[in-house]
């Protein structure tokens, strides 16, 4: 489930709790207003999918590169830290060199927008699900 509607049923659930002294009217209501909630969260969703849709599609790189521009930076930066500083210092120890140490990435907000970027959220999951992307 969405984390909104994770941390707001329990709030709603008491205030219907309240007003309403039925248990089987309870439930109903319960039942009734996460559907909604759940759809309107996916109304939106569905509208960032087709903002996205215009921006990729759009013929100025100002518009449609900048998702291609983040994702060339976070693969670049992970590249660099995991495999170039490595193997260049590997190198340079071999032929007797001592480097510095590289500089030191922010690893936890690199792999949030990396990991945003592969879909690695659940949303991918939901796209293929609905046959939104190939």
């Amino acid at each position: 489930m969405i984390p909104i509607l994770t941390a707001l049923m329990p709030v709603v659930g008491d205030v219907i709790d309240r007003i309403i002294p039925d248990k089987n009217a309870q439930a109903k209501a319960k039942a009734e207003i996460e559907l909604k909630l759940v759809e309107a969260a996916n109304a939106g969703m569905l509208g960032q999918l087709d903002i996205n849709k215009a921006e990729a599609s759009h013929r100025s790189v100002w518009v449609s590169g900048w998702r291609p521009s983040v994702g060339w930076v976070c693969s670049t930066a992970f590249a660099a830290h995991f495999v170039i500083f490595p193997l260049t210092a590997w190198g340079a120890q071999i032929f007797g060199h001592h480097l510095p140490p590289p500089v030191d990435f922010d690893m936890d907000s690199l792999m949030t927008v990396l990991l945003g970027l592969l879909g690695i959220g659940g949303l991918r999951t939901y796209e293929k699900q609905k046959g939104l992307t190939k």
